[in-house]
């Protein structure tokens, strides 16, 4: 049973976002702009580009198509930073609020759909054992950084 824990965690993130995409798509968002609106959102306003991206799990130059296209449909803006001008800050704009309460919406019914039949108890115990498994996760590269500068 245990060796096909990581293949179903993998699979896990893959069938969520599926299925909010599909709960997305009458609202004419794709899943790579979505994530990065709520990223955004989440992250604060004022983020720089590589922090969004990093944040997504996505190389920055591959963001930039995302943005242009949240930019011409005024989600989002992009202003200059006063500590490095070659750095742009990403601002979501007023327009994104009704859509990302719609995101926000729909991100929570599925998140109580595909968590249905649990109790808040057994919730909290799994979000304890992923939190585990994550903190084991970055224990080990941080093990094989350090190993790799000796």
């Amino acid at each position: 049973m245990a060796q096909h824990i990581g293949s179903k965690l993998a699979r896990l993130p893959r069938l969520w976002r599926a299925v909010i995409d599909e709960r997305l798509a009458p609202l004419g968002l794709t899943q790579t702009r979505w994530v990065t609106l709520w990223n955004l959102r989440n992250m604060g306003g004022g983020q720089a580009q590589c922090d969004l991206a990093r944040a997504i799990g996505v190389e920055a130059p591959s963001l930039v198509r995302t943005l242009d296209q949240l930019a011409e449909q005024n989600l989002i803006e992009r202003r200059p930073c006063a500590e490095d001008r070659r750095t742009k800050r990403l601002h979501l704009t007023h327009e994104a609020t009704p859509l990302l309460e719609k995101i926000e919406k729909i991100v929570n019914e599925v998140r109580d759909e595909m968590l249905g039949g649990f109790t808040p108890d057994e919730i909290d115990i799994f979000e304890g054992m992923l939190d585990r498994i994550e903190k084991n996760g970055l224990e080990l590269q941080r093990q094989s950084e350090q190993a790799k500068a000796s």
